[in-house]
């Protein structure tokens, strides 16, 4: 704690012995975390969460066994941690000489591979696809022509000078046997991970955002798309066309019918349609009574 106080040039609250394993925003953090806040009524938030040691700009009563780092600007001292230890690096060959790659895996040409990527058993990258910084790829995964793997994050700080990017931290993770179509983006989690589930297969040109989960066994149609950090449990079907918003949770098992909005969480094991997403049987019958109404009104 004390190393990161000085990189900071914070004052150093509460346990000054802590040792942090991790650095994450208050959506994402896990015991052993360091995060911030730089708005007060967010404070109790931050102080209670899982976070070891949270960067405030004022002076707070410390939780028993946390530390808090206090700083004039929270949000520039949390960034530069992240550039410090996910420094910018360009690459300067199609394949980093950090990558790992196992020797089964199938490499076609113009395949771009970042610095620390793991690439497993079996998998099979199609031409002209790209897999980024930190990736991490499992057995058997296919990857095809011009998807993007680990693009950064869409996430900014609004200021009065205009929108600050965060330094993107996290990594993408494809565990096994997951597909991904071609011209596909996947983007990395701001400081956490982004994470395709174990058989998950992903239609062309689908557009999951920073820090999504999706589950096992879940099928996304062509033009999906998914708002950063939402949860998609196993077992998820979306059609084509669906979009869905940031911070929300896909109960497993969940059907969601073509060019279908979803603006709030949906429980598992039924199936929706319509915008804003309800339950697809109601929202037929909805319908049905709108083509009625001008008969209605006649009456």
């Amino acid at each position: 704690m004390q190393e990161v106080a000085r990189l900071t040039g914070a004052r150093l609250l509460g346990n000054t012995d802590l040792v942090l394993t991790g650095i994450n925003e208050i959506h994402k953090v896990e015991e052993g975390d360091l995060t911030f806040s730089d708005v007060e009524k967010y404070f109790r938030k931050a102080l209670d969460s899982a976070a070891s040691a949270v960067i405030l700009n004022k002076e707070v009563e410390v939780p028993a066994g946390k530390a808090v780092l206090v700083c004039d600007n929270p949000f520039e001292a949390y960034d530069s941690l992240v550039r410090r230890y996910r420094p910018f690096r360009p690459l300067t060959a199609r394949i980093s000489d950090t990558a790992r790659i196992h020797p089964t895996a199938v490499i076609e040409p113009g395949v771009v591979i970042g610095h620390e990527v793991e690439i497993g058993e079996g998998c099979y990258i199609q031409a002209h696809a790209y897999i980024g910084d930190y990736s991490i790829l499992g057995k058997r995964v296919i990857v095809q022509a011009g998807a993007i793997i680990g693009s950064d994050a869409f996430y900014f700080k609004k200021t009065e000078e205009g929108f600050l990017p965060w330094r993107t931290g996290g990594r993408v993770i494809l565990e096994d046997e997951v597909q991904i179509g071609a011209g596909s983006t996947i983007n990395k989690g701001v400081s956490g991970d982004t994470i395709i589930g174990e058989g998950s297969k992903l239609d062309c040109q689908v557009q999951i955002g920073h820090g999504v989960v999706v589950g096992k066994r879940c099928l996304l149609a062509a033009q999906v798309g998914i708002g950063g950090k939402t949860i998609l449990e196993d077992e998820v079907v979306l059609y084509g066309q669906v979009g869905i918003a940031q911070n929300l949770h896909i109960g497993r098992g969940a059907v969601i019918l073509a060019k279908s909005g979803v603006s709030k969480n949906l429980e598992g094991g039924k199936v929706y349609f319509g915008y804003p997403a309800s339950e697809a049987s109601a929202k037929y019958r909805e319908l049905a009574a709108l083509r009625r109404l001008p008969g209605w009104m006649r009456k």
